[in-house]
């Protein structure tokens, strides 16, 4: 065997190795409800309100950092720098764990408006805020860890009666201006994903209210369509943020069983999980296909919005249920 040939082998398989790689690098999380709940149980803290849906941040956040392959979004160095699926689907996730965070924060953890902010809570929330593709001085990993770091001591403090200072509060007021935040990232996630097939959209921005201004004039009418090469960056990251949300509405239905049972809700909130799991089925495609509404091929961003639509009006239903006295 001469040296071009040799060298031919030695590309292919080195080829090779690096699409395992990525392969490897690339897969989904599986869903972690039952262990959650499990540590609950386990730490005999079940009964503790937030400790359940403090466990749910921390261990998705950790996912982040501890899945195989680790951390992806700031990677400077080749095969993993060059792959964007992953990236796209952890920081779906982060944006539904910040939004997480500042609940615990401004709303969770405190038991009025002019009550003081948890110390924990005060450090992790905005280290989880670090840019997602810092990659030295710091790096986000370790702001990231630093955070999960104050989510432990704060879940210890829940348990500890000789710590009253921290706490969680499980009200109807407390959920909903959480689940207000939400709708509005569902609702721009069904926007963006619907988007994959052009469309004329009309200005609807001041709708509903006569005096309403905006900064500049925008027209009646504009066309609407996603890049080709963001349309599986817009679906991961969508995916991604449908799979931490998962988690921690199932976290919220253990702490709050109480509040929801009390409006008649439980039933709402457990449609909205079943829509969410849903979004998570397995794609058997090898990239994300971009058919057109009716046509042969599937539109797979299509069929991830109107999931994620379906439980955003489920969502919009159970902020109503929860505003009523």
């Amino acid at each position: 065997m001469n040296k071009s040939t040799m060298g031919t082998f030695a590309a292919i398989a080195l080829v090779l190795l690096l699409w395992l790689v990525s392969w490897w690098v690339s897969r989904e999380p599986g869903i972690m409800v039952q262990e959650i709940q499990q540590s609950a149980q386990q730490q005999n803290a079940q009964q503790v309100v937030g400790y359940t849906t403090t466990t749910a941040l921390i261990r998705v956040t950790e996912t982040l950092l501890d899945k195989p392959g680790g951390y992806l979004s700031n990677d400077i160095l080749p095969p993993f720098s060059l792959l964007d699926n992953m990236p796209a689907w952890e920081f779906g996730v982060l944006e539904m764990s910040r939004d997480l965070a500042l609940a615990f924060r401004k709303d969770f953890s405190r038991s009025q408006s002019q009550s003081a902010e948890n110390a924990f809570l005060r450090i992790a929330q905005p280290q989880l805020n670090i840019d997602h593709r810092s990659w030295v001085l710091p790096s986000a990993e370790s702001e990231y860890r630093k955070a999960i770091g104050q989510l432990y001591l704060y879940r210890a403090a829940l348990v500890d009666p000789k710590q009253a200072d921290s706490q969680f509060y499980a009200r109807a007021d407390n959920l909903r201006d959480w689940l207000k935040n939400v709708e509005k990232r569902l609702g721009s996630y069904s926007q963006r994903l619907s988007a994959s097939v052009g469309q004329e959209r009309f200005n609807t921005d001041l709708a509903g209210d006569a005096a309403a201004r905006q900064s500049t004039t925008a027209p009646d009418k504009r066309i609407v369509k996603t890049s080709w090469w963001k349309l599986d960056d817009e679906f991961y990251e969508a995916r991604g943020a449908t799979w931490a949300l998962l988690h921690y509405l199932k976290a919220i239905e253990v702490d709050f069983a109480d509040v929801l049972q009390r409006r008649n809700a439980m039933v709402s909130l457990q449609q909205i999980i079943r829509e969410l799991e849903a979004t998570q089925q397995p794609l058997w495609s090898p990239m994300v296909l971009n058919g057109s509404g009716f046509g042969m091929l599937a539109n797979h961003s299509l069929v991830m919005a109107n999931y994620i639509s379906r439980a955003n009006a489920a969502l919009i239903d159970l902020s109503e249920l929860l505003t009523q006295g």
